[in-house]
């Protein structure tokens, strides 16, 4: 970057600032938390100041709600959409695509206010992806598919905040338990 491309602070200047502070946000909210990232770390991550990033967002709040919004905006049809993979293999998928750590826990875990915008959108989220989870157990033939897909939907849950808790990759151990689950439930078990 040259000194032209910045201003007299040495922030970037130009387009680009908001995804600069969802980038950033993103970045520090997954590796340190949403309470422990400031606003003047966010500023100075992103390269702007805090008047531009409150052009931007009314505040963190706001900026939190949309770190979830556009966390994971294609995971559902990515998933459960997809023509090429039977109902069953649809399910295991969930285990492969939703393998990053889950945003949506960290924020309901880490705001305690249940009307938090954040919160609020991170349960129904998850809400949303049990349902599909459901469907899926549903055209798969599964005997009871609510309880598979809750099952899933908890499995899921599960091995993402083991995930975090130890820093390790939890999720293909679940998706060995998710197989047994599913061969079970279709087998009419």
């Amino acid at each position: 970057m040259t000194e032209l491309e910045k201003g007299p602070r040495g922030l970037r200047r130009g387009r680009g600032a908001r995804e600069r502070i969802l980038g950033a946000s993103s970045q520090l909210f997954r590796e340190q938390g949403i309470n422990t990232t400031g606003m003047d770390q966010l500023c100075a991550v992103a390269e702007v100041s805090k008047r531009t990033l409150y052009q931007h967002f009314s505040g963190k709040d706001e900026l939190i709600a949309e770190h979830l919004r556009r966390f994971d905006p294609n995971i559902l049809p990515e998933v459960f959409d997809r023509t090429d993979l039977t109902p069953r293999e649809r399910l295991l998928a969930a285990f492969e695509i939703h393998a990053p750590l889950c945003p949506f826990i960290a924020a309901a875990v880490e705001i305690q206010d249940p009307d938090h915008p954040a919160r609020v959108y991170a349960a129904e989220y998850k809400r949303a992806f049990a349902a599909r989870l459901t469907e899926a157990a549903r055209e798969a033939g599964a005997a009871d598919p609510e309880q598979l897909g809750e099952q899933l939907a908890l499995l899921l849950d599960g091995a993402s905040a083991r995930s975090r808790v130890l820093n390790t990759d939890a999720f293909s151990t679940a998706a060995g338990i998710a197989a047994v689950l599913i061969d079970d439930a279709l087998s009419g078990r």
